[in-house]
């Protein structure tokens, strides 16, 4: 069923009619069909599965990679890092080398409104599943390929991992110039792949809202060097943003190696003057109000330009206090603070326990567990108890008895 929201207006919900459709998830009756793994992929998917999305999760017979990333509470393949990505998702696996099981894959998609993979596209070819062999099964069917880099560069068809894609996008070298030392390292997340994820889900949810408005369907690239590359640029860009440049790349602030957590007496605390007013009061609560007229300070542009002095005199002047201290003076005095806190304690933050970010559950087989909800609140829609993440296969049988259960499923 199309449905025209581009050329149609309707009156406003009465109240029942907003009743029911709050019960509804927003995505209910979309079936993505996912074959992907590790990051990417699987964070986009969660974030459709979260909005009620009807994910089926196509598995390797040796399972998602992501599932040994860590120590699993019980089962073998069930990590935190899998847990994480893969809650709300049903778990098929398939091996895509056997024709009775490339049956089944076709079968899902002529089902399917979304089909998603991040297998490299002359591999997916010889599979049977490529863009043009995809669209003779369904024709109506948005065909989303999550890659490492973009068509038509000399990376195209390389494999990436978030390393690579760090130290392609020059985010390996930006601790290096801020802690002065110029040694190229990671950043410790994989902030790449999340970034790529988050693009991922926006680029379906944009091809999904093209197809209701004209009913067409289309071809998706997502690459995750140009998704980061454009994500670190934004601020570090900088001075290369004009033809000739005006300065050097990476916006000053961020890369300054004084602008670190400032130590306390019992720790470290973040403080975040931003305007030079903000400055003036920083220095009013730390009781040194007379340091920032000094002559060094007395415009905004030369206040900027010796933020560093700022920085270096506020971090000799912190350990007189204790953390809490210093949160709630500068909190108090509107000026930006949080306490630093070891990533390990964040399970005990009094704000995200009173919003309820994190919800403990009881998996069936791995027992009580954390998972954290989606960040996001709707007015219309308050959202549903998920599927647990699933274990390799779980729901297999489902797919291999019936083909594609379903079969008049319609977007």
């Amino acid at each position: 069923m199309i449905i025209d929201i581009g050329m149609v207006t309707h009156a406003p919900p009465k109240n029942r009619e907003r009743e029911q459709m709050a019960k509804q998830s927003m995505l209910e009756g979309v079936r993505i069909v996912d074959l992907t793994s590790v990051v990417f992929g699987p964070y986009a998917t969660q974030i459709l599965a979260d909005l009620g999305a009807d994910v089926i999760k196509i598995e390797a017979p040796e399972g998602d990679p992501f599932r040994y990333s860590g120590k699993p509470a019980h089962s073998r393949g069930m990590s935190p890092g899998f847990f994480a990505l893969n809650r709300g998702k049903r778990s098929v696996m398939l091996d895509l080398k056997r024709e009775e099981h490339q049956k089944i894959m076709r079968d899902l998609l002529k089902s399917a409104d979304i089909f998603i993979h991040n297998v490299r596209l002359t591999a997916i070819e010889k599979l049977g599943f490529g863009p043009d062999s995809v669209k003779a099964i369904n024709d109506d069917l948005i065909y989303v390929h999550c890659v490492g880099f973009g068509t038509g560069g000399p990376y195209s068809g390389l494999q990436a991992y978030d390393d690579v894609i760090q130290a392609a996008s020059g985010t390996a070298t930006l601790t290096g110039r801020a802690d002065g030392t110029g040694k190229s390292r990671y950043l410790p997340s994989l902030v790449a792949d999340k970034v790529a994820g988050l693009h991922g889900a926006q680029a379906v949810l944009a091809a999904y809202i093209h197809k209701l408005r004209t009913g067409e369907s289309q071809f998706v690239e997502v690459p995750m060097f140009e998704s980061f590359t454009q994500f670190m640029l934004l601020e570090h860009l900088a001075g290369l943003t004009f033809d000739p440049p005006n300065a050097s790349a990476c916006y000053a602030r961020q890369i300054d190696p004084d602008r670190q957590p400032f130590p306390t007496a019992d720790g470290f605390v973040s403080i975040v003057p931003y305007t030079p007013q903000a400055w003036h009061t920083v220095f009013d609560v730390l009781g040194e109000p007379e340091f920032i007229t000094r002559s060094e300070f007395e415009t905004p542009l030369l206040l900027y330009r010796n933020q560093a002095m700022l920085y270096q005199r506020t971090a000799e002047l912190t350990p007189s206090r204790t953390t809490a201290e210093w949160t709630e003076l500068f909190n108090s005095a509107r000026i930006p603070c949080m306490p630093v806190r070891d990533i390990s304690d964040i399970l005990n933050d009094p704000h995200l326990e009173a919003t309820g970010f994190f919800e403990r559950r009881s998996h069936p087989s791995e027992g009580d567990y954390f998972s954290m909800r989606s960040p996001i609140r709707y007015g219309a829609y308050e959202g549903g108890k998920m599927r647990h993440p699933p274990h390799p296969g779980e729901h297999s049988d489902e797919f291999l008895q019936t083909s594609a259960p379903g079969a008049d499923h319609q977007t």
